[in-house]
């Protein structure tokens, strides 16, 4: 406890200002699934500083009088919000004259053009996040419990070309205090997040869009495909993305090879051939009361190593998505199947993954009430040249909670959930997570594909239950804190392996310009 309360007062007092928390599924992913993930923003936005972006003045007469002085004139241009994917805010809006202005907005919109439509916006981010852990993986393995300080920083410049070209640069700087033990997502020194070039022209009924370079990419819920917001460093990947869209149709396109974070010197992340991820998706809105959309990945990755195979891993990925809403019920089912290779052993591995809710719009608090139903694949027999293990390939890491201790290979998960804002900037979530191995031959695992020690081929199927709460606070549009804890009661097939009941507590602040 005395390194704990060193580690917070590092932080400078800023994580006290946290006062609640917690979060069921859906609380955690709604900030991200409400931004446009793995999407090229639609046309790039162009200023509207001309006359034709304000509403006219109403004027009002009544009958054999003359006209009334007019109201004031209405300003069209809104203000942009602090978006989870920094390069889709329009700052351009900023070039209209009847839209308040506010401390350093002569860094947020620095017109380069006289109409107004080329300009450069500066922005930056800082998260800061205390955790402390008790019995990594549920104490069967050899890491000890941990309290540490972890910190992400970020720069970025933002500049529009005319009304169809994006230049984006984004930096990060992501550093640990007094973690024990630290993985790549954990730390970061000064790095390119992202640098890539967009070229978005518009058509008739949709647009035609390509970006090359390094970018962060995201797919629906981010089950599988995702920025990985959850650890201290987030995924990005250097490729080209195009994409083409018609009414209600989308078709994409992605060559890519996933960014590999080091951190031993400033700039030293990399790409190679050795891991690669490349597709082609389809999508079309309106089908129903929903979404549908689909996609085809090719995903490489060399040297591969799984506790019954090892070598190239080669798997051709099918994933299909049906997400809407309904009344009061909204829904997001998601089925994917992986068929290939790893070293001399043949793949077959699936997964789904479901989340329904109902919510209480006219009801005191509007609450709603959630069920999430997840299920993947194990390895059923060692040996037998097959491998059933399901790769969650770039999972988010807020998609179970951020205590780590769930991972999407070989589980079956159950978790209602309750939801409620007490008020417009608070939300509160509790949920109660139950979880079973889908096959007793293979192990129990946490994120990042990591197997319980020991867990293979013993004990039963049922692995535990946690509850979780979390809040998340909009303190002010630039600020938001939140507040998780879990504690997890392990099964039997923890404790035939050693392991025990785990603990979870993550208080974070986060700040955006």
């Amino acid at each position: 406890m005395r390194q704990n309360s060193k580690t917070l007062r590092r932080c400078g007092g800023l994580l006290a200002l946290v006062v609640s928390g917690a979060a069921g599924a859906q609380a955690q992913i709604g900030g991200v699934a409400a931004q446009p993930a793995g999407s090229v923003a639609a046309a790039l936005p162009t200023a509207s500083g001309d006359a034709s972006a304000i509403t006219a003045a109403a004027v009002v007469t009544t009958p054999g009088a003359g006209a009334v002085d007019a109201a004031p004139p209405a300003c069209a241009a809104q203000r942009p919000v602090i978006n989870f994917n920094r390069w889709a805010e329009n700052w351009g809006a900023l070039a209209d004259p009847c839209l308040p202005r506010q401390p350093l907005d002569g860094l947020k919109y620095i017109p380069l053009s006289d109409d107004g439509v080329s300009y450069l916006s500066l922005g930056a981010g800082l998260r800061e996040r205390y955790e402390h852990i008790a019995s990594p993986l549920y104490g069967a393995g050899t890491q000890p419990s941990d309290g540490y300080v972890i910190q992400r920083a970020n720069l970025h410049a933002d500049l529009r070309i005319g009304p169809y070209v994006q230049l984006f640069g984004q930096m990060v700087d992501a550093r640990t205090f007094q973690k024990q033990t630290i993985a790549p997502p954990d730390r970061d020194k000064l790095d390119m997040e992202q640098l890539f070039m967009t070229v978005a022209v518009p058509t008739a009924d949709g647009a035609v869009k390509m970006r090359i370079g390094r970018q962060e990419m995201a797919f629906d819920l981010q089950r599988f495909i995702a920025v990985r917001d959850g650890p201290n460093v987030r995924q990005a990947f250097d490729g080209v993305w195009a994409d083409w869209e018609h009414g209600p149709w989308r078709l994409i396109g992605y060559v890519t090879q996933p960014v590999q974070n080091r951190s031993v010197d400033s700039f030293d992340d990399y790409s190679d051939g050795h891991l690669t991820l490349s597709g082609i998706r389809l999508e079309y809105q309106g089908l129903g009361p929903g979404d549908l959309s689909g996609y085809y990945s090719r995903y490489r990755r060399d040297s591969a190593r799984f506790l019954d195979a090892s070598g190239d891993e080669r798997r051709n990925v099918y994933d299909m998505r049906y997400n809407g809403k309904t009344g009061q019920v909204d829904f997001d089912i998601e089925g994917m199947l992986q068929r290939g290779q790893v070293g001399a052993k043949t793949v077959s591995a699936w997964a789904i993954g479901s989340i329904t809710g109902y919510t209480f719009a006219k009801t005191t608090w509007t609450p709603r009430i959630g069920v999430q139903f997840d299920m993947a694949s194990g390895d059923k027999h060692a040996g037998d040249g097959k491998l059933g293990t399901f790769n969650p390939l770039f999972a988010n890491g807020y998609y179970f909670s951020l205590a780590g201790l769930t991972g999407y290979s070989n589980l079956i998960h159950l978790k209602p959930s309750v939801t409620v804002k007490p008020a417009k900037t608070l939300s509160v979530t509790t949920a109660l997570g139950m979880q079973w191995r889908q096959t007793t031959g293979d192990a129990v695992y946490v994120q990042s594909m990591a197997g319980v020690p020991r867990t293979a081929g013993t004990g039963s199927r049922w692995t535990g239950a946690y509850a979780q709460l979390r809040t998340d606070w909009l303190v002010t549009p630039n600020v938001t804190a939140s507040l998780e804890a879990v504690h997890f009661h392990a099964g039997d097939s923890l404790r035939t392996a050693g392991g025990r009941d785990a603990d979870y507590l993550g208080m974070e602040l986060k700040f955006g310009w």
